[in-house]
């Protein structure tokens, strides 16, 4: 499935056509994901024991995940998902505007970005020999001379 958990979607078709909301939970053999504030369902429970009431309760009922799209953080669109090699890692992408829509690898990256910023690259070489001879005689004194 393309859609993962937390992802923002945008409910195409249906009772809920137009409305967003975050994805819950997945199930991948079923196809279907429950989305946060879409397909309520009112449920009847009984009373378990003899002190406990009988109650309604709401709740998200699952919806086929062909009725959703994903919502791309940078561009704002519902969009559907493509899949890249980048670095070696495969990464779910926006085909509308090409930006990375698995958050742990935006993250990742960002990471690296601030590392490679803040703190240069340290150069460190061991000096052969010769180099230390060659530096040796450029910095004696000139009242050595004669």
């Amino acid at each position: 499935m393309k859609v993962k958990v937390n992802d923002k979607v945008l409910v195409i078709t249906g009772k809920y056509k137009g409305k967003q909301g975050k994805v819950l939970k997945t199930y991948p053999d079923d196809k279907k994901v429950i989305v946060e504030g879409v397909n309520i369902v009112h449920k009847h429970e009984k009373a378990r024991r003899a002190n406990d009431t009988s109650k309604i309760v709401t709740e998200e009922a699952p919806i086929d995940v062909s009725n959703v799209e994903v919502v791309c953080d940078q561009c704002g669109k519902a969009t559907r998902v493509a899949h890249t090699v980048i670095d070696g890692k495969k990464v779910r992408v926006c085909k509308k505007c090409g930006a990375s829509l698995d958050k742990a690898y935006v993250k990742k990256v960002k990471a690296q970005q601030a590392a490679e910023e803040e703190a240069p690259k340290k150069r460190t070489r061991k000096r052969s020999k010769k180099a230390e001879e060659t530096a040796a005689p450029e910095t004696a004194p000139e009242g050595d001379k004669e």
